[in-house]
């Protein structure tokens, strides 16, 4: 019942656009971040994960991020991934915002991605701005080094927004707007506690939640599924599935 009624929400209320958190990553093998089981319970972010931190020992943010980077290099796009891409291919879901890093949702073949916390697509120099590729930044970390920039000799910095850095303005700008223009936010598997991310289902006329356990905009919601990402928009695609154009 709750998926024939997310799907009867997604027909009627377009344009529709998807927000995902680290939840829709966890069935690829990825570890969510506050859950009892997530990894801030087993390192203190602002340790390993924060702009001070990477100024005063980027050794050891790097180190972190050495081993999280081929973690979310080894995993691959689950069902809900892929149903998300079958729904944009369809034209039921107009763009995905995720506050994920793990480009998994380009991988299933979503086209238009806006990533509101970065990537592990790239490391950045904050001195001269260079953009140094993932597999380049791997060849300096398999050869123990601390990647730094070619150009001016920097120590790069991952391309993900540490705590205490501001959100990249152009993809939040962007954000903002689908939310914005959207009828229906499909937010699935993020429990909307990170700001201003958080936010952006309140900047649309509606919105609907699939995720494992309360989020802190469950009663404002139009539907809320808990229940597993992919299950669930499996079973959303099964219900629209006459009406999908291949």
């Amino acid at each position: 019942m709750s998926a024939a009624a997310l799907a009867e929400l997604i027909r009627e209320r377009q344009p529709c656009v998807v927000l995902t958190g680290a939840g829709v990553s966890t069935e690829s093998g990825i570890p969510d971040f506050r859950s009892d089981t997530g990894i801030w319970a087993e390192v203190d972010p602002f340790e390993v994960a924060s702009i001070h931190a990477f100024r005063r020992d980027p050794d050891r943010v790097w180190s972190f991020y050495r081993e999280r980077i081929h973690l979310l290099l080894e995993a691959q796009p689950n069902a809900a991934h892929e149903a998300i891409a079958t729904l944009e291919r369809s034209g039921l879901v107009q763009a995905v915002v995720t506050q994920n890093i793990d480009l998994l949702h380009s991988r299933a073949g979503s086209r238009d991605v806006v990533e509101v916390h970065g990537s592990i697509r790239s490391a950045q120099c904050l001195g001269c701005l260079w953009s140094e590729p993932a597999d380049a930044v791997l060849a300096q970390l398999e050869a123990a080094a601390t990647p730094s920039c070619p150009q001016c000799g920097e120590v790069l910095k991952p391309g993900v927004v540490l705590f205490g850095e501001l959100l990249p303005a152009a993809a939040m700008e962007r954000a903002t707007h689908l939310a914005r223009s959207a009828r229906l936010v499909l937010v699935v598997g993020s429990s909307l506690e990170v700001w201003p991310v958080a936010g952006l289902p309140l900047e649309a006329r509606g919105f609907a939640i699939v995720n494992r356990g309360p989020t802190a905009l469950d009663e404002q919601a139009l539907l809320k599924v808990d229940a597993g990402a992919g299950e669930t928009l499996r079973a959303v695609l099964d219900c629209l599935e006459e009406g999908l154009v291949s």
